[in-house]
């Protein structure tokens, strides 16, 4: 990979680290704040699970393509120990079938966000457009398709 898009990757890795950080930290505070709020003056904050939602939304799926591209997915060392030559195709099948599946989910995700932008979905609290939703989540499985492309075209045999 090129010098140039190597920084590239690196820098929106890192973007996707801290924004995820930041929703995750938003969710926890909103938490915080509502649960005291309910608790010491009976005064729960509206509209909490509307945003607790898109936050956790935006937390997972904006993480994903750094997750893809650091390579730290959850990993079961089964086959390694038995085969270790199988290792380096076995982890490039696994990576050209998560392309595919990123790409197959982004694209009928899209169709779905159409969908909810078509007839104005908003949720039941705060009436916040479901296209709020769609927007992260089309985000992190491109990013991710992406990040998984170039993790598995980097791997050595």
């Amino acid at each position: 990979m090129p010098t140039s898009m190597r920084h590239g990757a690196r820098g929106a890795m890192k973007l996707c680290g801290w924004l995820a950080s930041a929703f995750l930290a938003a969710m926890l505070l909103l938490t915080v704040a509502d649960v005291v709020l309910r608790g010491v003056l009976n005064r729960p904050l509206r509209g909490t699970y509307d945003l607790l939602e898109l936050f956790l939304c935006a937390t997972f799926f904006i993480a994903l393509p750094a997750v893809f591209m650091r390579d730290e997915h959850i990993v079961v060392d089964s086959i390694d120990r038995y085969a270790p030559r199988a290792v380096p195709w076995l982890r490039r099948i696994a990576g050209v079938i998560t392309v595919i599946m990123l790409t197959l989910m982004v694209w009928q995700g899209a169709i779905s966000a159409r969908s909810a932008w078509s007839f104005g979905d908003v949720t039941s609290d705060l009436s916040l457009p479901r296209i709020l939703f769609w927007i992260p989540l089309l985000f992190g499985l491109a990013g991710g398709a992406v990040a998984a492309l170039l993790v598995t075209v980097r791997i050595k045999k």
